[in-house]
């Protein structure tokens, strides 16, 4: 495997590792800011919309820029001023807007880091390194779904969002060390 490859698997773990910490508890988080299992799905859902549309337009956008890991850096720093969000979110309202801020950061990151992975897959090795980015996001993400369950249980979901937060920097930093193939 290249060691932009591992570079990227590493830097993108940290930002898996801090979404998926809130990923399982999501719903009582809703619930202790006032809000039902309807706004749960609608929070969600926001996110979803704007990621998804969002992503078909900037898919076209990255193909002209051609330069991956600008785009990747500022994703990744968007999403971790959006983890950081919700250490302030006190209303269903502000969790809504924060939704629509981490589907913008999706919106940016995406089509970079896809763009970015994709050029540095060595032939033949397709299906096993796309692997290795499946693989590593489900389990990093199994993990961190039981950590941030119990960051939440034993502190609080402030204590939470504040590790989120600090875990993406890490991402974000090791982000900075990639390298644009020549």
């Amino acid at each position: 495997m290249h060691k932009q490859l591992k570079v990227f698997l590493a830097a993108n773990s940290f930002f898996v590792f801090a979404m998926g910490m809130f990923g399982p508890i999501y719903a009582i988080f809703v619930q202790k800011i006032g809000g039902d299992i309807l706004d749960a799905g609608t929070a969600w859902a926001i996110f979803m919309i704007v990621s998804g549309v969002g992503i078909l337009f900037m898919g076209n956008i990255q193909d002209k820029i051609k330069k991956d890991r600008p785009v990747m850096i500022a994703g990744y720093a968007l999403w971790s001023l959006g983890i950081l969000g919700y250490f302030f979110v006190s209303s269903i309202n502000q969790l809504f807007s924060l939704q629509v801020l981490l589907g913008f950061s999706s919106v940016i990151l995406t089509p970079a880091y896809d763009s970015f992975y994709t050029k540095y897959l060595e032939e033949g090795k397709f299906a096993s390194q796309w692997a290795a980015w499946e693989a590593t996001w489900h389990i990093v993400t199994g993990v961190a779904a039981l950590i941030g369950a119990f960051l939440a249980k034993i502190f609080s979901f402030k204590v939470l969002f504040l590790s989120m937060f600090f875990i993406s920097l890490i991402g974000l930093v090791i982000s900075t060390q990639l390298q644009e193939k020549k």
